[in-house]
């Protein structure tokens, strides 16, 4: 091969890197790069270099629908989850669940969840007669379970529950967890999103698979986009019973022909990379407790955060707290009503919690 076509499958290369997030910033990105951004709950330690790789072997397979890296995707994960095959959906789930289950039900049926709460799948439930029914925090920040269960009626079409919770990150004691869980199913269906459960050293003792595998009326979900900081690239997937499974993949969801080829490599990579998982664990984990310490040092009340962002209570409205940092280039994104002076900030890289922590410091001593 010439030297000539060996430039231009270079170009094409980094070409292709750069639209898919992967190259380095240009020069022309510079101002928008300068802003320390801890808003969304992105992993700034990146990829799997593993991840990177498989995405970059498969650049020139991108003429070719994903069919086959889906179901290689889905035997993988069937493997991990120790369900079978057709119990996993891949792609994008929290919204199409919350419609599907909406539109299977009689107008009016409940989605109960968490409130102040991640709410895109009950959010999804309302454009097809879903009615949303939140549930407040108990006094640690942590799901309330038993008023939770309390509100389950022959109305309710499912129960969705965040653990780590998103925003407050912290977790339900496990046993109690399954307890309610397991009970709750006997009810509605129970979706689980363990979306931020791999920042938790103690994952294995807290998913509720184990539920999914005995027959529960139990789904529970993850994401490619936290812990694996393959946000870009947006993929998730979720166990689910047999007879749900179906339904879904008959609507339509979760086919994964339809899905983006590298978006799949990278997400099979990232999994088998189990070393990686615990090294950016630990890095999180460290930042998290710098902040914590912080917190503590100002007597701000703050939440047992086990995610990869802090949750703590301000003497002011979060919005004045968001607009002071951002003018300090620091983006830490919207409140969280109606805990209206609670602050949620990402963890970042090492130097952006450092310069963050001492705004906030500045703020708030």
């Amino acid at each position: 091969m010439g030297t000539a076509s060996l430039n231009r499958r270079d170009c094409l290369i980094t070409s292709c890197l750069a639209l898919s997030g992967l190259a380095k910033p240009a020069a022309a990105s510079v101002a928008q790069s300068d802003l320390i951004r801890l808003s969304l709950n992105e992993n700034p330690f990146g990829p799997s270099p593993r991840a990177l790789a498989a995405v970059r072997d498969q650049l020139g397979e991108l003429c070719r629908y994903g069919g086959d890296l889906g179901a290689a995707l889905t035997e993988l994960l069937a493997l991990r989850e120790r369900v079978p095959d057709d119990q996993i959906v891949i792609g994008d789930i929290l919204k199409p669940l919350g419609l599907h289950l909406a539109q299977g039900a009689p107008l009016g049926a409940e989605f109960i969840y968490s409130e102040p709460g991640y709410a895109a799948l009950v959010d999804a439930a309302r454009p097809s007669g879903g009615v949303v029914v939140g549930v407040p925090l108990n006094s640690r920040l942590e799901n309330d379970l038993d008023a939770i269960a309390a509100k389950v009626s022959e109305r309710t079409r499912a129960i969705y529950l965040v653990n780590p919770h998103n925003p407050s990150g912290t977790v339900s004691d496990p046993a109690a967890f399954r307890a309610h869980v397991r009970a709750m199913s006997k009810q509605t269906a129970v979706i689980v999103d363990e979306a931020y459960l791999e920042f938790d050293p103690d994952f294995e003792k807290r998913t509720v698979m184990d539920l999914v595998r005995a027959g529960e009326n139990v789904v529970v979900f993850r994401t490619f986009d936290k812990m694996f900081g393959l946000a870009g690239l947006g993929l998730g997937y979720a166990a689910t019973p047999p007879a749900l499974a179906t339904s879904l993949k008959r609507a339509g969801f979760g086919r994964v022909d339809a899905l983006d080829r590298l978006a799949l490599v990278a997400a099979a990579a990232s999994i088998r990379d189990i070393d990686y998982v615990a090294t950016t664990r630990t890095k999180v984990a460290a930042e998290r407790d710098k902040w914590h310490q912080l917190l503590a040092s100002l007597k701000l009340r703050h939440s047992d955060a086990r995610a990869n962002f802090i949750f703590f209570e301000a003497d002011r409205p979060q919005t004045e707290i968001a607009a002071a940092l951002r003018s300090k280039g620091i983006d830490i994104g919207r409140a969280f009503p109606p805990l209206e002076r609670w602050v949620r900030i990402t963890i970042g890289l090492p130097h952006e919690n450092a310069a963050t922590r001492a705004a906030v410091a500045e703020l708030l001593r």
